[in-house]
């Protein structure tokens, strides 16, 4: 393990920010006097809401240590710093970094630094391009996932850790940067470990680099293992904790109903401050905001209005510092896991409500299946939340004092499946830069399984290394399965439906869940879009008929999906991933179709495309009740209530086989967004190998029969009424023959 170089320049303090007296912290007091102060990274004069901001940001606990971060980052290519929400690091530390470059005048390149979260991404951007009195998209900018701010004067970027690990395969070195900071570390989300690992073999390779490195407490002894024990450690003071409150005991699986009796009954104290309360998962958020809306029209005018607000990441909606006060009012914030650091703008919190616990969906291998659990939050992440108060605060912990939580999160790179890291990383192995120092090593058996899972895509050549096709694969930004499918749809003309699925399956759900009174209204709307064909065409109506809503003259789509209960943001979304898919398609000049939706043919080539890409995902129904037993692992499971097939199957007839896009292991095994599939195109699209490997059971000897009598001919069933099977086959004869896909 390589240890952090150190520069051999060793010029002080002095020299390199001496001729910038902001990187002072104007120490003396400004006033109107003869010579303008101008701002080093535009050349204008300061405003005075610039000097307002500094005395605010002198206030931080984080500016303490400025001089010895300068220091450090001079002397050092690695610097760790560690402390939580409240600090400042966030915000100060990259505009810190961002005067270390201007003193190179950026002979190495910009600063960049990563969030998790698209939206604290963006806030921080606004924030801290406010803070340097420069405009936003010029010297500041953000880059996130389908926008960005940015532009040739940029010298500070904040963006996503998968924006910048996706920057990587163009650019292995990073050699566009002269310092990055990679933030919120401890969280330890896929990008961010990666980022953590191919950054030790950059700074090998680039001794002019600056990494930083800003996590939680309980994670620094972590990152020290890694990166060695000699790498400079700065530890910023803690704000004041609140005053915590524990639960006396029950069951920790009884916070939900607690935790909003709770908010009620500070509201009725009338004591000041708003209250943040940290759920298990974001439906559990959704559903207290809905009871929360109801509850609070029934209180009493004189305690003041109670407003809910839903923050969690991935929510289209008001972020924390957006949020506009509202007179004799008490925002009650509700959120869930990873989600703390989104509240480093509010400054209002005098209440923090704690359950103590997250809902997680943690992959197995051996099924290929998440599986959902409750689980204790980490002792990291119970810290954090206590000191998101203001000093006089309180924080409800709902378990008891001495409930034992892990001492840290649990690396999302152990919990997830590794298919698209593996993908990745072989790509990187192309691009130059073929090693990744994990802190923690993936297991080998989702190791083999991930390797194994590429080698059934074509993803990976006879050696092992990344083929051609899985090259264009790992440009697209989506999973190896569905970027296979759209790599088949080229060859099977139904590019523009199969892109279109792709997109609706990135995007969040289109789906809003109604209120109680409305659901049978809801179920109503959504059925008009039903294809017989299954949740993938329905997913092609409902965008075809959005996009038609966009050129009416008469209403607003945001109307239109209000009244099909559709979510707006989500198809908007589902427009640009669309888009940008369809830019990368150009770019990579491979051939695109026009539309063709709703033609026999179409529709059996966009199964074909499908299947090329999740054939390890078909099932089928084994008694005719919607018991759909799953070829590759033998579970057994029901088709999601808002399916297609859900709510109206028994009626409308269920097929026999099907397409599935995701399979959840919980107390109902479901699996969702389902599409009817005929076994002989299974067998024509299916690696002859992968059929081979798959367990026995009744459901593969069917296969094998029909394999055995060349295909439709001799199947014996009857086809379902919606099915498209050998007749629809004979109905469109293809011009190609019937052989496996040419991709593979």
């Amino acid at each position: 393990m390589a240890e952090p170089c150190v520069s051999e320049d060793h010029q002080t303090d002095t020299e390199l920010f001496g001729s910038s007296q902001v990187a002072d912290g104007c120490e003396e007091a400004f006033g109107f006097g003869d010579d303008l102060e101008l701002n080093q990274f535009d050349g204008l004069p300061y405003s005075s809401r610039y000097y307002k901001l500094l005395k605010e940001r002198k206030s931080l606990p984080v500016w303490k240590v400025r001089s010895e971060f300068l220091d450090l980052l001079v002397n050092n290519q690695l610097v760790i710093v560690s402390g939580t929400t409240k600090t400042g690091k966030s915000s100060q530390i990259p505009q810190w970094c961002a005067e270390f470059c201007l003193s190179t005048q950026f002979q190495h390149g910009m600063v960049v630094c990563t969030q998790i979260h698209q939206q604290q991404a963006v806030e921080l951007a606004l924030r801290v391009a406010d803070e340097m009195d420069v405009n936003i998209g010029h010297e500041v900018g953000y880059s996130i996932p389908l926008e960005t701010c940015c532009s040739s004067d940029t010298v500070l970027r904040y963006c996503t850790d998968d924006v910048l690990l996706r920057e990587m395969m163009s650019d292995p070195m990073l050699e566009h940067y002269g310092a990055i900071v990679l933030d919120q570390a401890h969280e330890r989300t896929v990008s961010t470990d990666i980022l953590l690992g191919l950054l030790k073999e950059v700074l090998v390779q680039r001794p002019e680099l600056r990494v930083v490195v800003l996590s939680a407490p309980p994670a620094e002894d972590c990152l020290l293992g890694h990166y060695g024990s000699s790498v400079p450690l700065l530890r910023l003071e803690k704000v004041n904790e609140a005053e915590v409150v524990h639960s006396s005991g029950g069951s920790h699986k009884d916070y939900f109903y607690p935790a909003l009796r709770l908010v009620l009954e500070i509201h009725r104290t009338r004591e000041e401050g708003d209250i943040a309360v940290f759920l298990a998962s974001a439906q559990e958020v959704e559903c207290a905001y809905g009871i929360l809306c109801k509850e609070g029209a029934r209180l009493s005018g004189e305690l003041g209005q109670l407003v809910p607000v839903a923050l969690h990441p991935g929510r289209l909606g008001l972020c924390p510092c957006t949020t506009e006060e509202q007179p004799h009012s008490r925002r009650v914030y509700l959120s869930h896991s990873q989600a703390e650091d989104m509240f480093w703008a509010v400054d209002s919190l005098n209440f923090v409500i704690d359950t103590g616990v997250e809902r997680k969906y943690v992959y197995n291998p051996r099924v290929r299946a998440s599986a959902e659990v409750i689980r204790p939050i980490s002792r990291c992440r119970a810290d954090i939340r206590k000191q998101l108060t203001k000093p006089a605060g309180k924080c409800f912990c709902l378990y008891p004092e001495d409930t034992k939580l892990p001492a840290e999160c649990v690396p999302q790179l152990l919990e997830s499946s590794i298919v698209p890291t593996v993908l990745f990383l072989k790509r990187m192995e192309v691009a130059g830069l073929g090693h990744c120092d994990f802190i923690n090593r993936p297991d080998p058996e989702g190791l083999m399984q991930a390797l194994e899972e590429l080698d059934y895509l074509a993803a990976l050549d006879n050696d092992g290394n990344l083929s051609e096709i899985g090259i264009i694969m790992s440009e697209l930004p989506l999973d190896p399965q569905m970027a296979k499918s759209l790599l088949a749809s080229c060859e099977f003309d139904c590019v523009s439906e199969v892109v279109t699925i792709a997109a609706m399956l990135a995007a969040p759900s289109c789906f809003l869940e109604p209120p109680v009174s409305m659901a049978a209204e809801a179920t109503q709307c959504h059925l008009k879009f039903r294809h017989p064909e299954g949740d993938h065409f329905t997913l092609i109506n409902i965008y075809n008929t959005f996009k038609q809503s966009q050129r009416e003259p008469y209403f607003s789509p945001e109307k239109w999906c209000q009244d099909y209960f559709l979510c707006y943001e989500a198809l908007q979304t589902a427009c640009a991933i669309r888009s940008e898919l369809m830019d990368i398609l150009r770019r990579l000049e491979l051939p695109i179709s026009e539309l063709a939706f709703g033609t026999k043919t179409n529709t059996l080539n966009i199964k074909r495309a499908l299947l090329a890409g999740y054939f390890m995902q078909i099932a089928r129904d084994v008694d005719g009740s919607g018991t759909y037993f799953m070829l590759s692992n033998k579970h057994v499971a029901q088709v999601h209530p808002l399916s297609s097939y859900g709510a109206k199957a028994h009626k409308l007839g269920l097929p026999e086989w099907v397409l599935f896009h995701e399979y959840t292991l919980s107390e109902n095994n479901c699996i969702r967004t389902v599409s009817q599939i005929s076994p002989e195109v299974f067998i024509q699209m299916a690696p002859q190998y992968f059929f081979y490997n798959l367990p026995s059971s009744e459901s593969k000897d069917m296969l094998q029969h029909i394999m055995d009598h060349d295909g439709p001919g001799g199947k014996d069933k009857q086809p379902t009424p919606q099915a498209i099977t050998s007749a629809t086959q004979t109905d469109c004869p293809e011009p190609q023959s019937y052989d496996r896909c040419v991709i593979q």
